[in-house]
């Protein structure tokens, strides 16, 4: 019998494929072993695959979703230009949602002074276009005009401080002596750009001991950082004004604490600055009133916790999503400083719990980045600028907000890029540029901005071709 019909009789029966046609063992290959180890016409078992089971038929655990989204967005912190975009985008949010609030919030306010209702929010305008100015040029100047512009910031700033001082020439606003005059609607409060000063002077003064070893020795680490700081708080409490007063106490204790000041010394200034705030609070009638006001729900007989308490109310008047836009009601009188130091009040008011989450989390967001630069940087200057302008900005916001919380006593500081007011404003937003012009210097982060430049990938793919030998393809 031919070969063939041997083969096709002993197939009968057996299954066809697909087409009709019956399936034949691949001839053995010579040596009388199959190339991969397999006896000579033997065919390979087929496993089916089934989702989630193994060979055995036991269930296999997968990766879950929660897992996978927590590893996306672990390696989307981790990538170099997280801080740079979060420290831009943070600040410019923060900054425009604080228009839009001074403009919804100050309409009653300057209608009551017989004054069109974009009044304050025109003032508050300019402010930010100035402010974007700043920011634009602090955030591409390099690290060594950084710290030349240390002194002559420093000493413009006590000249302006001591000439509010002067009588004449200081204006008082709300009973603190704290401001000058420049002509038409335009103020000036020089303690705001103290706190600039401060971080930028104190940034280069420890960094320039620190390179001379010379912070191993508490003399060094506090002289003359701590009698330059003490001065700036006298001049600012000469004027009445705790709140900024405190804020500046804050960006000390933040130099102090990066420069590693030992336990012993750090609680040391500490004491000694809380026994001057004890002194101060206790003599004067003004302070114990805003202290005793911390978590009242009724103004009082006298009306000395109004604004905190209708603060409250403001907030809790807001539930979820908020009455809308220019829909307050405390606005409309009851609140005082409506679009000042309680700007976050009518925030939760309009714009409910969801708009007052969203502003915590864009300064959390600033917060983080601001850590994290100072963390990562290999400069002395750039970690002590960092951490202050970090310490200032979260320090001065945790005031704000937890005294429109009724956490806090108030203490009239404003919040930070939110708040009507462009003596704030200005030095703030330029201090935001500092932090995106440190981001920018990480190594990790120039690398990437510079792979973004145009024409750079196209360089670097022709780069890379030439190198490939003759004749690959």
């Amino acid at each position: 019998m031919p070969a063939d019909e041997s083969s096709a009789a002993h197939g009968k029966g057996r299954p066809r494929g697909a087409a009709g046609t019956s399936r034949v063992l691949a001839p053995p290959a010579p040596g009388g072993l199959a190339r991969r180890g397999r006896p000579a016409g033997t065919r390979q078992p087929v496993v089916p695959r089934s989702r989630g089971r193994s060979g055995s038929g036991a269930r296999v655990p997968r990766r879950g979703g929660v897992r996978r989204l927590y590893e996306q967005v672990r390696r989307a912190w981790d990538r170099p230009l997280t801080a740079y975009y979060l420290i831009l985008g943070a600040g410019l949010l923060i900054t425009v949602l604080g228009l839009v609030m001074v403009y919804s919030a100050s309409i009653i306010k300057a209608l009551e002074l017989s004054k069109p209702g974009t009044y304050f929010f025109r003032k508050q305008f300019l402010a930010a276009l100035i402010g974007s100015g700043l920011l634009i040029a602090a955030s591409r100047m390099p690290v060594k005009l950084h710290r030349a512009l240390a002194y002559p910031l420093l000493m413009g700033t006590v000249f302006l401080m001591v000439l509010v001082q002067v009588p004449g020439i200081g204006m008082s606003v709300n009973g603190n002596q704290n401001w000058l005059y420049l002509g038409g609607p335009f103020q000036l409060q020089p303690s705001e750009f103290g706190k600039l000063a401060l971080i930028l002077w104190g940034a280069d003064l420890l960094a320039r001991k620190q390179d001379k070893r010379l912070l191993t020795q508490w003399k060094h680490m506090l002289v003359p950082l701590v009698p330059v700081a003490f001065m700036l708080l006298g001049l600012i409490m000469l004027g009445g004004d705790m709140g900024t007063a405190i804020i500046l106490t804050a960006i000390l204790f933040g130099l102090l604490w990066l420069a590693g000041a030992p336990t012993r010394l750090f609680g040391g200034v500490l004491a000694v600055a809380g026994a001057l705030a004890f002194l101060l609070i206790k003599t004067s009638p003004n302070r114990m009133s805003r202290l005793s006001c911390m978590g009242v729900s009724e103004p009082g007989p006298d009306g000395s916790c109004w604004q905190a308490v209708h603060g409250i109310y403001a907030l809790a008047s807001g539930g979820w999503f908020g009455s809308g836009l220019g829909a307050s009601v405390e606005k409309w009188g009851q609140l005082p400083e409506p679009h000042t130091d309680f700007i976050f009040a009518i925030t939760g008011e309009e714009l409910g719990l969801a708009g007052t989450l969203s502003v915590l989390a864009l300064f959390a967001a600033l917060g983080y980045a601001g850590i994290r630069v100072a963390g990562r940087t290999e400069d002395p200057f750039v970690r002590y600028a960092a951490g202050g302008v970090t310490t200032w900005i979260t320090v001065q916001a945790v005031i704000n907000i937890g005294a429109v919380l009724g956490l806090l006593p108030i203490a009239g500081v404003p919040l930070p890029l939110f708040s009507y007011g462009g003596s704030a404003l200005l030095p703030t937003m330029f201090a935001v540029g500092l932090l995106i012009a440190f981001a920018r210097e990480e190594p990790a982060a120039k690398a990437a901005l510079a792979m973004r430049r145009p024409g750079v990938r196209w360089k670097t793919m022709r780069r890379r071709g030439k190198k490939r030998p003759s004749g690959e393809r």
